[in-house]
């Protein structure tokens, strides 16, 4: 029989079920839609091992190890294509058009992710300079290119990422390997993954997809900066350490396989309803990334009851949005009620024969409820703790493994054996396991991955009682290559922040050495000025200031909806290395519709108790925009109330303060000692060098230095509306090119950190509201500080973090400088 060249009309797609995701439905239809007369198969994850069994069955032993069900899906795709041929596409890609004509005279096509995906810092560890992406492959039965990616398989099935072991790096690594009779053709990124992953667009900023042009868009719904993840797969023969109690007394220990029981239940065994409690307060992010966790579980028969006594009914919402019938929502008026007294509620309102505590500000795996429930109902026991627990401090980046005790947040227990809880405002989980322990027969477990229990600095417990349980931990990974692989692993099962990723990506250097190169492999030059002499690079670095002079700092904020903001502005206050008898805190927050003033209110109390002095002011300045902040056209209005704002909070928040310190909302991260590193550089106005992420690119161009033919070029161009808006470049460079020296003189200034001296302020340097020089808000103010006489001064070597974030939010964000240069930058990629 000759052998089959086309590829055949065959739709492929990978599900662990016939059901299908809510959200992904319509990028199925899509592609039934736009190709009728083809055969479509949707693949569930036990056809697919029936496929290797009965044709490819040497590859079981590697596939029944995969610890991921991603690893297996990613596998299976290779192996179905060689079988059947046809086209595999991943749920979440929209198909635009037919790929007919795309497919036509082919054998086998695969396409290219955008280029900016190998910029990303664990694509360069990976040494790869492009990415070939794993959700379309097209392919004709039997294509050698198929054989060879199987040995691939084999080859990196060790590797401990999804990524290398079987999906987008591993894919790239055997299309640049391949045979040399393979015929492969490659498309650019344009073509079927023309929309950045989130954690790209992060860093790089998003741009529109051109959908004339592109067949597919790839919608990276199962990626961690999405609203839910994936369902994560049972591992097939898992053991997991455990040992039992009754009434505190030890009675066995062993290694629990988990597969009976899930045989049970996959035969129609009764899984008896476990209620998921859950009380929350005005913790609106932390929330929605528990019901996330929730919604993710892997065990049959759940539900989420929430009680929630916020001062808002944001949370409210989100639940009535999700139009889940497992989640039971309960709104209480803010009347002060205790932890004790609230989770006594939650009790109450559970219809499930067993309870399970689900705090809601921690990480739960998608097996939680599951292998805890399978341990209890197994070795018929009332309760079931973990052993261990994994810590997470993001702000600091470590993980560790806990050390061995009963952990009370961990706690599945018989509902009918579960005390009333104390009224206690904290601690009181620790009576109530206490009372489950002496009380019946309960089995502990050692599987820590299930529970993450996160230290943010608003935790109910403090700091030193998170540091202790560091100190007492089995394992800890501190920042570095491990941290980051750690952290990654844990994306592919749980709902992280993108800017916790992109901070594990942060490498961990010495401090930066007199001079490096720049993009270019150059060693940074001064560069002249236009309006005066050469600006003064200074290559020694500013001196800390000694602990005897610590001048009183008044760090100012205006905000916007800001609440998934301030948890990591808070805790990034609280840890900096400074007097907290020498800071004051003011925030004026105006026109938010998410809760921001509440939140704030919130904060108050203990905000007063840690710093010199606290001020809140609240200003609306009925400014909503209509579109997106980086457009042109909105750049006056918009920077005009910005520094409105600005202006407003000095007037009401500025006491005897010796310094200011503006910080936007957003920055996510900064060096503890920055106060004490800009106040080294000994000048009245000095900014840091703020970057999208560290060590990349220059976030705020607000911060700027003319070139040495500034004023000969054409500025009447980029004049709109009475301000300066050209292109990023256009006459001027930014901190990006000047890494090398400690500081440089500056011509504008931004204001996500901006160390002014206060007398500056008082006597009568604000943030123009109108154009000034052509220049508004924080360039203005560096042009009316000039002529006062002041000089500006920037230190490229400290950074602070501002990850992109892309339409609305805080009003302090300043970072598109240049809002036409934006504009450039983002038609460029």
């Amino acid at each position: 029989m000759p052998e089959q060249r086309d590829i055949s009309p065959i739709i492929h797609q990978i599900w662990n079920d016939k059901d299908v995701p809510p959200k992904c439905q319509a990028w199925v239809e899509s592609w039934r839609r736009h190709h009728p007369e083809w055969e479509y198969r949707l693949w569930t994850q036990v056809e697919c091992r029936a496929l290797l069994a009965e044709h490819y069955r040497w590859f079981l032993p590697i596939y029944d190890r995969y610890p991921e069900g991603a690893m297996r899906a990613d596998a299976s795709r290779y192996f179905i294509l060689d079988r059947f041929g046809g086209v595999y596409v991943d749920l979440d890609l929209e198909c635009l058009r037919p790929v007919d004509a795309l497919l036509a005279g082919q054998e086998l096509v695969v396409g290219l992710e955008p280029q900016e995906h190998a910029q990303l810092l664990s694509a360069h560890r990976s040494g790869l300079p492009r990415l070939v992406g794993t959700g379309f492959l097209a392919s004709r039965p039997g294509h050698p290119f198929l054989a060879h990616v199987h040995r691939q398989l084999v080859g990196s099935h060790t590797h401990p990422g999804s990524l290398d072991a079987t999906g987008t790096f591993m894919l790239t690594r055997a299309v640049d390997r391949a045979p040399e009779d393979c015929r492969i053709t490659v498309l650019g990124a344009k073509t079927l993954y023309p929309l950045l992953s989130p954690v790209a667009a992060e860093l790089f900023g998003d741009r529109p997809v051109d959908r004339d042009h592109a067949y597919a868009v790839h919608h990276w719904a199962d990626s961690w900066g999405q609203d839910a993840p994936s369902p994560a797969q049972s591992v097939a023969g898992r053991q997991i350490p455990f040992w039992t109690s009754q009434d505190l007394r030890p009675r066995a220990k062993g290694g629990l396989d988990l597969d009976p029981q899930r045989e049970r239940w996959a035969s129609g065994a009764p899984a008896p309803t476990v209620s998921c409690l859950m009380v929350t307060k005005d913790r609106l992010p932390w929330a929605r990334r528990a019901v996330r966790c929730f919604l993710a579980q892997t065990y049959p028969s759940v539900e989420l009851v929430v009680v929630d006594d916020s001062a808002d009914g944001a949370l409210e919402d989100h639940v009535r949005d999700l139009a889940d019938p497992r989640i039971r929502f309960r709104r209480l008026p803010p009347e002060g009620r205790t932890l004790g007294e609230l989770r006594n509620i939650a009790v109450d309102l559970a219809t499930g024969p067993y309870v399970c505590q689900w705090d809601d500000d921690d990480l739960y795996d998608p097996e939680r409820v599951e292998v805890q429930m399978a341990a209890l109902l197994g070795l018929d026991a009332t309760a079931c703790f973990l052993a261990r627990e994994r810590l997470w401090w993001p702000k600091r980046r470590l993980l560790a493994v806990s050390g061995a005790r009963v952990w009370e947040g961990s706690m599945v227990c018989a509902k009918e054996v579960l005390p009333r809880y104390p009224a206690q405002r904290r601690g009181e989980d620790s009576p109530v396991a206490e009372a489950v322990l002496r009380a019946g027969r309960v089995v502990s477990v050692d599987a820590p991955e299930l529970y993450t229990y996160v230290y943010h600095g608003t935790n109910t417990f403090d700091e030193p009682h998170f540091a202790g349980l560091f100190d007492a931990a089995t394992h800890v990974w501190v920042p570095g290559p491990a941290y980051a692989g750690h952290l990654r692993a844990m994306a592919a099962r749980l709902p992280l922040d993108p800017a916790d990723l992109v901070r594990a990506e942060r490498p961990v250097t010495s401090p930066a050495p007199e001079t490096a190169p720049n993009a270019a492999g150059d060693v940074p030059r001064p560069l002249p000025h236009a309006r005066r002499p050469a600006p003064e690079l200074a290559k020694s670095a500013p001196a800390s200031v000694p602990a005897a002079e610590r001048p009183s700092v008044l760090v100012l904020t205006p905000v916007k909806d800001a609440v998934a903001f301030l948890p990591r502005y808070l805790e990034n206050l609280r840890a900096l290395d400074y007097p907290r008898d020498a800071v004051s805190v003011g925030l004026l927050e105006g026109d938010s519709h998410d809760g921001t003033w509440e939140a704030l209110k919130d904060a108050l109390p203990v905000l007063e108790a840690e710093f010199r002095r606290v001020t809140l002011v609240r200003r609306h300045f009925g400014f909503q925009l209509t579109g997106p902040r980086w457009e042109p056209a909105a750049q006056r209005q918009r920077r005009s109330v910005l520094a409105r704002s600005r202006n407003q909070l000095l007037s009401r928040a500025l006491g005897e303060e010796e310094w200011v310190l503006w910080l936007d909302v957003d920055v996510t991260d900064y060096p503890p000692d920055l106060i004490q590193r800009l106040l080294g550089a000994r000048e009245e106005i000095v900014v840091p060098h703020c970057v999208a992420e560290p060590g990349g690119p220059t976030f705020d161009l607000n911060t700027f230095v003319l070139h040495p033919n500034a004023a000969a070029l054409d500025w009447s161009r980029w004049l709109r509306d009475g301000i300066l808006q050209p292109p990023r470049g256009f006459g001027r460079s930014y901190l990006e090119e000047l890494r090398g020296h400690a500081r440089v003189r500056v011509d504008g200034v931004g204001g996500t950190a901006l160390l002014v001296h206060a007398n500056l302020h008082r006597d009568g340097l604000v943030f123009p509201t109108v154009p000034y020089r052509e220049l508004i808000e924080t360039e203005g103010l560096a042009a009316l500080a000039r002529d006062m006489g002041v000089e500006c001064w920037a230190l490229p070597g400290v950074e602070v973090v501002h990850p992109r974030h892309w339409g609305g939010g805080p009003l302090g964000r300043t970072g598109e400088a240049g809002l036409g240069a934006e504009a450039q930058v983002r038609g460029d990629r």
